[in-house]
């Protein structure tokens, strides 16, 4: 069963034509099966009975002497009424011919028809003479020769039955095609709009057609996506509501406590305030990136060099290669934090930087690698929850929230991406990012 699911069309419109086809073919067996069963038969049969009637007749006709000058008068009259060219060797026996009853259906009603009608020795040919029949008949003074046309035992409604059968098949296939695919193609806008709403683009003119199902699917999916987009902008709001308004609180927490002096209790709290500020920095950044920012096309690999040179500024080794120009509509300043983010990260815990861009196959592939201490395999899947940090290599002091890589994991996906960590081959992490086309 899996062998011939292999060989099945895999889309809805060639499932949907096979559907169709088979149940046509069939009917054209059936069809052609009985034709052949009743039509096909009994009109053969006809046809050569009237041929061997004729010349049975004629045979009738000419008496004991078919070699006597009335027998001509016979043979005139058979070719010009019944289309047949007789002649009559006298003394000639017949020669023993081999058995003729192996070949097409013509040929065997044609000798069926000759033993019932005739019932002497016989033989037919018909293939001495192009589009005609030879037959032979042995008479007690000689052979009779007969030749015929092949078409008086031929029927022409085969071929006119074959073509309306073949052509209305083609006709009633071609229409099935035009309606199915007519059919298809709102599930594939619909298939369309729903990826490219995972790959956070906007499909502003899409709408529900096609077949009720069709519509219902749609309108459900306009539905969620309204939805889904109204919660986003809910919390974005919200997120960068609540981080510029406890800025304000902190700033004077900051100056209430520079007023106290320099102990340690006072040091503490400074380096807590200051946490705070960032984490809020990180909030403010992300609801930023993520708010009512479009899609344009982006040339990623002139972002790539802007975001290397800037971390060789601040002093980073950077190793950056890219495989020619790589275009993709991004949000350019969510994507370009997230990327960012990456890279400030490897730079923190490691000393040397590679980035690597290339397109594989239908997507983009940017790998970021570094030589630090690397992450645990069972702690990098928790590196991308909020505020998680590793204790031994990760902690305030460093001047990481908890936030980078939760930041650009949410961007990421919000593309239609991900972001995978693993080994890199310089001793560190490798941070892959995958934007997909």
């Amino acid at each position: 069963m899996a062998k011939i699911k292999e060989y099945l069309p895999h889309s809805l419109l060639g499932r949907s034509l096979l559907i169709i086809v088979i149940p046509l073919i069939l009917l054209q067996l059936v069809s052609a099966t009985v034709f052949y069963e009743n039509h096909w038969n009994k009109v053969s049969q006809r046809l050569a009975r009237n041929l061997a009637g004729d010349i049975a007749a004629v045979i009738a006709l000419t008496g004991a002497n078919p070699a006597a000058s009335s027998a001509g008068r016979v043979f005139d009259l058979a070719a010009n009424t019944m289309a047949m060219r007789i002649d009559f060797e006298d003394g000639k026996i017949l020669k023993n011919a081999p058995d003729q009853r192996r070949g097409g259906i013509v040929d065997r009603m044609l000798i069926r028809a000759m033993d019932e009608a005739v019932k002497k020795p016989f033989t037919v040919n018909t293939d001495k003479i192009e589009k005609h029949v030879v037959i032979n008949v042995q008479l007690s003074g000689g052979v009779l020769n007969i030749v015929t046309n092949r078409k008086r035992l031929f029927s022409s409604t085969t071929y006119i039955f074959v073509l309306w059968m073949v052509g209305t098949a083609m006709f009633l296939f071609g229409i099935a095609t035009i309606f199915m695919r007519n059919q298809v193609r709102p599930i594939r806008r619909l298939a369309a709009a729903a990826d490219n709403f995972g790959k956070g683009r906007d499909a502003p003119r899409f709408k529900p057609e096609g077949a009720t199902e069709v519509r219902l699917a749609a309108s459900a999916f306009i539905s969620m996506r309204d939805r889904i987009q109204a919660q986003i902008g809910q919390r974005t709001d919200m997120l960068a509501g609540v981080s510029h308004d406890l800025r304000t609180p902190l700033t004077r927490m900051k100056l209430q406590l520079e007023m106290l002096g320099d102990d340690g209790a006072v040091s503490d709290l400074k380096g807590d305030v200051l946490e705070m500020e960032h984490m809020l920095e990180a909030y403010l950044a992300f609801a930023r990136g993520e708010g009512d920012e479009a899609q344009k096309p982006t040339n990623l690999t002139h972002m790539l060099e802007e975001i290397a040179g800037q971390a060789r500024r601040k002093g980073a080794q950077i190793d950056l290669h890219t495989e020619g120009e790589i275009v993709v509509p991004v949000r350019p300043n969510a994507f370009r934090r997230c990327v960012t983010n990456i890279v400030e990260n490897a730079d923190r815990y490691g000393e040397h930087v590679s980035i690597r861009a290339g397109q594989r196959d239908d997507a983009v592939e940017i790998v970021v690698d570094d030589d630090g201490p690397g992450i645990p395999l069972d702690a990098r899947e928790d590196t991308f929850k909020p505020f998680f940090r590793i204790d031994s290599s990760r902690n305030s002091e460093t001047g990481g929230v908890g936030l980078g890589l939760t930041i650009a994991r949410d961007v990421m996906r919000g593309h239609g991406g991900d972001i995978n960590l693993d080994d890199s081959p310089a001793g560190g992490l490798r941070a892959r990012l995958t934007l997909p086309l």
